[in-house]
């Protein structure tokens, strides 16, 4: 029985998948090659190195099973695999967003189950491992005719192409994940010099006089709605009332004067680490990972922000979940001022992740910017955060005139709620749905209630909701509107076939994130016609 528990957990360990959407049944009834190669070398080694070569494969085993959970994990939240060139920040990250969904004391069992998990799996590995090498020992014939009809079915389903529960039977993932951990490792290690060069290669590095000549005297709003995904208008369970809010959406924009434009952009990321897709749309640069940021923030480029400054305008980041101030920020991005959550003034309950609801923020966002007289056009970045896990319920809009500060959030529903008591899994969807549906209706409604028409919005989400939202290969792109009274602001974006209204059309383009910035500068540098 000890025997065949070694075997059994050697092989659950050498077929688990690195992967969420490659969990199922029939990836556990797979014959991995490793596996036959770990017998096979432990059969042809002499007596005396074969203990030695089990207890290091064992614990290369261990190495590989932490590979693994990693993968599974990263899949998950991020749809990606784990780089441990530049992921390894990520694990502190992790810890702080589990405290916001289970709660400080799920958080720290959490901890202590993966540590326990740990420690578990090491202390079964190498002992399994050593229990094989006993075995190859004491029965080498009859471990060589095992090995040899297990290999001949390995090669036949490996040139049939046999399947089981529609998994191949001839399994290679293990052999195939340490080689991919490594070939990325050597990329990833290498990456920072290319990164440098596209750093310097600008070509809006001298913009000319008439940067940016096509929205003189506009204000502009870049408005990222967190978690607004294409997974909203494509989910059966949240879609219809995404896209009914967007319908609607657009014809109260357009009673006010205003119209809009709707397509695609690829995030670099998913699921989360927003400030990666801020960077890259900023500055047209492929910002998909930590190390490319941090190389990017010590770097000089101009950024979308930085480019308005140069050519007029007053320019500010309205950042409600940032609460210290943010010098290399401004240092990199060119903004003339930070205004973080505790510059809002906000004196309501907190009311989700970001504390802070959408609605106070813009109603902020107009007193102190837009309404303010006798100043220079406004560019502002802003980000909306109701729509950030875990997905409490937002309050109800109230009127502009209401919103005051804060105060009179007090008595809306989910007030005082711990984020982490929640409905559980199977309410998730609903949850997200109702998030993205409010922060929508917010921003339609700051537009049209007080129409302005030398205002410009540019509104897009940052990144798509985690995979239990999504389900599996859903894609980074995520929804793209420019919003505007001015005929001639849509004119020149005519060439880029933007669908008609605050809803993208299911053939729309899809253009990567790090193509907006150049698009965007040519579209509106020049006088036009």
């Amino acid at each position: 029985m000890v025997t065949v528990l070694a075997c059994a957990l050697l092989w659950v360990v050498l077929v688990l998948p690195d992967a969420v959407d490659g969990l199922s049944l029939g990836a556990f009834l797979r014959v991995p090659v490793e596996g036959l190669l770990v017998v096979a070398l432990l059969l042809v080694l002499p007596a005396r190195a074969r203990r030695p070569v089990a207890l290091l494969l064992g614990m290369a085993l261990s190495l590989v099973v932490l590979l693994k959970t990693l993968d599974l994990g990263f899949s998950a939240v991020l749809d990606r695999r784990f780089h441990e060139f530049y992921d390894w920040s990520y694990v502190g990250l992790g810890y702080a967003v589990l405290r916001v969904w289970v709660g400080p004391t799920g958080a720290r069992v959490a901890l202590v189950a993966v540590v326990v998990a740990a420690a578990v799996t090491v202390s079964l590995l190498v002992p399994a491992t050593l229990r094989v090498q006993k075995v190859v020992a004491s029965h080498p014939r009859t471990t060589a005719r095992v090995l040899g009809a297990a290999g001949v079915v390995w090669v036949l389903g490996a040139l049939t192409g046999l399947q089981v529960a529609g998994t191949p039977v001839a399994s290679a993932a293990t052999a195939r994940l340490v080689s991919d951990h490594a070939v990325s490792l050597v990329e990833d290690s290498r990456a920072g010099t290319s990164f440098a060069r596209a750093i310097d290669d600008d070509p809006f590095a001298d913009a000319g006089e008439d940067l940016l000549a096509g929205l003189e005297g506009k204000d502009v709003l870049l408005v990222f709605v967190e978690s607004y995904g294409r997974a909203a208008l494509t989910e059966p369970t949240i879609a219809p009332g995404v896209t009914a809010v967007l319908e609607s959406g657009t014809e109260e924009l357009g009673e006010a004067g205003f119209s809009a434009r709707s397509a695609y952009l690829t995030s670099p990321t998913f699921g989360g680490s927003s400030w990666l897709p801020h960077a890259t749309l900023q500055t047209g640069l492929w910002t998909d990972n930590q190390a490319r940021y941090d190389q990017l923030l010590a770097a000089d480029r101009l950024t979308l922000t930085s480019a308005f400054g140069q050519a007029g305008w007053d320019t500010s980041f309205v950042l409600p979940a940032v609460r210290t101030g943010w010098p290399e920020g401004q240092a990199f991005y060119g903004f003339d001022e930070l205004v973080g959550g505790d510059d809002l003034g906000y004196r309501g309950p907190e009311l989700g992740w970001g504390a802070i609801p959408d609605q106070y923020t813009l109603s902020e966002v107009r007193r102190t910017l837009l309404d303010q007289t006798d100043r220079r056009p406004v560019m502002a970045q802003v980000d909306l955060v109701s729509s950030h896990l875990p997905w409490p319920p937002p309050p109800p809009l109230v009127g502009w005139d209401e919103v005051g500060d804060g105060s009179v959030f007090g008595c809306m529903p989910g007030c005082g709620r711990d984020p982490a008591q929640l409905e559980g899994m199977a309410h998730v969807r609903e949850r997200y749905g109702e998030s993205v549906r409010y922060v929508l209706r917010t921003l339609t409604s700051f537009v049209a209630s007080h129409p302005d028409p030398d205002l410009v919005v540019v509104l897009l989400g940052d990144h798509q909701p985690w995979t239990f939202v999504t389900g599996p290969g859903p894609g980074h792109d995520v929804p793209v509107t420019i919003i505007s009274a001015d005929p001639e602001v849509l004119d020149r974006v005519d060439g880029w076939a933007w669908s008609e209204g605050m809803r993208p059309a299911d053939d729309a383009p899809v253009w990567r994130m790090d193509a907006f910035r150049d698009r965007f500068l040519t579209a509106f540098s020049g006088r036009g016609p």
